[in-house]
């Protein structure tokens, strides 16, 4: 699957969105305007005025429904709720070369609010997979303590963890260790 630099800036901006969403006791990764500030720049996400609250309130939003893409049981849920987002968005192809980069597309229209934007461009990615038949793709870890979303981009489909140094580390380690323990006893 060909994902040009464009598709994976908004992957990338998807999954560290969903990934903003607070699990059981964590704080928010959204927690006020400012980090949402420091969520675009990040990002580079290109076209943004000054943020408020509103845009926050509408950011947060979009979140919880890009969290159920990557929940969908298949891809015609998948489907109905990238159509909603990016409907909602009102896309406006156009094609752009901006900041040093080669002509690429975005889904959302000049001034467009920030939220309409991630709609657009992130809804429009995410629908890349589900068109290639990959929405498989889209997953949640599959640590118990870790529900952190991710986009399988291997080439055989087999990733399972938001990180293995971290997430697939760990659980490789406590299954060592629990062998090990057994075969002592």
């Amino acid at each position: 699957m060909l994902i040009t630099h464009d598709t994976r800036c908004a992957l990338d901006a998807v999954v560290d969105l969903v990934n903003t969403a607070p699990e059981d006791q964590t704080t928010d990764g959204l927690a006020d305007v400012a980090s949402l500030a420091d969520f675009v720049r990040k990002h580079e996400i290109s076209d943004v005025g000054v943020l408020s609250e509103h845009d926050l309130a509408a950011v947060r939003k979009i979140r919880d429904r890009f969290a159920g893409i990557f929940a969908a049981e298949d891809p015609r849920t998948a489907a109905a709720l990238i159509n909603e987002l990016v409907a909602a968005a009102g896309t406006t192809p156009r094609l752009t070369d901006h900041d040093g980069y080669d002509w690429h597309v975005h889904y959302f229209a000049p001034g467009a609010s920030i939220s309409d934007h991630l709609a657009a461009d992130c809804g429009m990615a995410l629908a890349f997979f589900v068109v290639a038949g990959e929405q498989e793709r889209l997953r949640r870890c599959e640590a118990p303590d870790c529900r952190r979303a991710f986009v399988d981009l291997s080439r055989n489909r087999s990733r399972r963890y938001c990180d293995s140094r971290t997430c697939g580390n760990r659980l490789h380690v406590a299954a060592y260790r629990a062998r090990r323990k057994e075969a002592a006893s």
